[in-house]
């Protein structure tokens, strides 16, 4: 799928999906020969993010492998809400593996096709932050050392959503859960904590490392095909925000991935090898606090009692994403954004 930028006019119907566009150069699911790989009938929460991103990453890893595809899915949110016994919503050979072991149940699938001789068939595993950051980290570390030939997607909610919104270890600084209560000196999760796992990724060497968001889904479909080009080792972190746990209306799921991306919270990436090969630039620098305001697991920080200094610390967290990948056109003029200040 092309990366150049695309003109949008208003030209009707006809060009949703980029049906203007050459068939090589248009997004996966304009193609109405897609795969649909989760289906409809699935019991996923208005406006999840999870269901989003998941049906875009393995729709594209399907027509990046010609469908010859195998999914290994951990436990939580992703595997309950699609495939409540004795139904499924999923349309392509998928494997339900337990809370901390897809990695090495994707590592085994994979050794069987190579045994086999079916080296066209490739194997994603996919799990949520929970499965991926803490339960599986032990599997995930094995699989990336030891290199196989495994796509890993980890669709991250921040929190352990499926089972009553608990603390996991991407959930970020001052966010309130059912294990982070907002009383103390310092409300909601503790600074300091959790793992960035993009990050310990690109520790290992791998092929190919990405973030992306469900803020932008072609990018997104983009990097799965992206590293479907490689064998070994592939890591892809993606953003679902989940109107539950992040306490935001159902239909503000993308604008809020939106601003975790335009204010730094979130940095969106690529990686090869250990070094940043791309960066998904701010093209409008946000202030950390209005991605928060619209969140009620951060609504602690504000009324009646704000904490200042808390949102102005999340700022600073956003800044050191910033400056690390060099997230701003040095063109741009951040005057009161990156500094946390309102913009004049």
């Amino acid at each position: 799928m092309t990366k150049r930028p695309i003109r949008f006019y208003q030209v009707g119907s006809f060009a949703v999906g980029n049906r203007l566009l050459s068939e090589g150069d248009r997004t996966v699911q304009s193609d109405p020969s897609r795969t649909n790989s989760i289906d409809s009938g699935h019991r996923a929460c208005q406006g999840c993010g999870e269901a989003l991103g998941a049906r875009y990453a393995l729709d594209a890893a399907m027509r990046a492998t010609n469908n010859q595809l195998v999914a290994v899915n951990a436990t939580g949110c992703l595997e309950v809400f699609s495939t409540p016994y004795p139904e499924t919503s999923w349309r392509i050979a998928w494997l339900h593996s337990l809370f901390g072991n897809a990695p090495a149940v994707a590592t085994g699938v994979a050794a069987a096709l190579r045994v086999k001789g079916h080296t066209e068939v490739r194997v994603v595993s996919q799990g949520g932050d929970g499965g991926t950051v803490d339960i599986g980290f032990g599997s995930l570390s094995g699989m990336f050392e030891r290199n196989d030939d495994v796509l890993y997607i980890c669709y991250d909610n921040e929190g352990y959503m499926n089972t009553g919104v608990q603390r996991s270890g991407a959930t970020p600084p001052a966010a309130r859960t059912a294990t982070t209560d907002v009383v103390g000196p310092q409300p909601g999760n503790a600074f300091g904590q959790g793992k960035d796992l993009a990050r310990i990724a690109m520790a290992h060497d791998l092929a190919y490392v990405a973030t992306a968001t469900v803020a932008d889904l072609h990018d997104l479909e983009a990097k799965v095909e992206r590293a479907m080009q490689f064998r070994g080792a592939r890591y892809l972190h993606v953003l679902v925000p989940c109107p539950l746990g992040w306490g935001t209306a159902s239909s503000e799921t993308i604008h809020v991935a939106r601003l975790a991306k335009e204010t730094g919270m979130f940095p969106v990436f690529e990686a090869e090898f250990g070094v940043v090969t791309s960066v998904s630039k701010i093209r409008h620098p946000t202030p950390v606090e209005e991605y928060l305001k619209v969140q009620k697991r951060f609504a602690h920080l504000f009324g009646k009692n704000p904490r200042p200094e808390m949102v102005a610390h999340l700022q600073e967290l956003a800044n050191r994403n910033i400056e690390r990948y060099g997230l701003l056109d040095r063109a741009e003029p951040a005057s009161g954004v990156v500094s946390g200040e309102e913009p004049a």
